[in-house]
């Protein structure tokens, strides 16, 4: 996978707009870098956290009650931390800040809930071509995968729901890394589109129907969609 940055973004959606934009910008201490608007009456509030971004997205209206996604927490290295800080976002989403190279994590680390962990290894390491770096452990630049903990996950066909929804991966050619991830086994979620001038993006499933979003961005290719 050709990647256009060497950080994975993690996506949530909120109602709770002036709450959450709260929380990670005082609580969490991420820098703000601006608002998108997705359509629908959302708009994308992004946050910078080591390389990756958070996007905080607020749902105008009442987001449907889908069961959670399987990414349970979120963890983010901070430089100058003594010890482990373990915090909950105004929907419960559970978030970790964590010394710089605690247990691995130099960025960020997204940690998932799996049906099935061998599925798991499979798809993260053939479809999506990160590297296993331990025991239910993969690496995309430097940020990490991590299953967790093992436990039902209810898929869905959704990805705008409560919580924790979907990861992105930047990319330099969207449709081709799109089509080589089917190719290896993945699962579409949704075919490549383009946004305005901004992006160009798709989706694909993990094995328990976690959103992967395989985005091609202007900003980081040089204008190129």
């Amino acid at each position: 996978m050709q990647l256009a940055k060497p950080h994975l973004d993690v996506g949530l959606f909120s109602n709770k707009r002036d709450e959450q934009l709260t929380f990670w910008q005082q609580t969490v201490g991420l820098p703000y870098d601006h608002m998108g608007k997705l359509g629908g009456g959302v708009q994308q509030h992004r946050h910078h956290m080591n390389g990756s971004i958070l996007k905080m997205n607020h749902a105008r209206s009442p987001l449907p009650a889908l069961a959670p996604s399987g990414i349970v927490g979120l963890q983010i290295a901070r430089d100058g931390l003594a010890a482990p800080r373990a915090l909950t976002d105004p929907d419960g989403n559970k978030v970790m800040l964590v010394p710089k190279g605690y247990d691995g994590v130099q960025g960020i680390a997204i940690l998932l809930r799996s049906n099935d962990p061998t599925a798991h290894d499979r798809f993260w390491t053939q479809a999506m071509q990160y590297e296993r770096v331990g025991d239910g452990r993969y690496r995309c630049g430097d940020s990490l995968i991590v299953i967790a903990e093992q436990g039902p996950v209810e898929r869905s066909a959704e990805w705008r729901g409560p919580g924790y929804r979907y990861t992105t991966v930047q990319v330099w050619d969207c449709i081709a890394e799109y089509e080589g991830i089917l190719a290896r086994g993945g699962t579409s979620g949704g075919a490549p589109r383009i946004l305005g001038d901004t992006v160009r993006f798709a989706f694909v499933y993990d094995p328990d129907g976690n959103h992967i979003e395989i985005s091609q961005r202007a900003s980081l290719t040089g204008g190129k969609l």
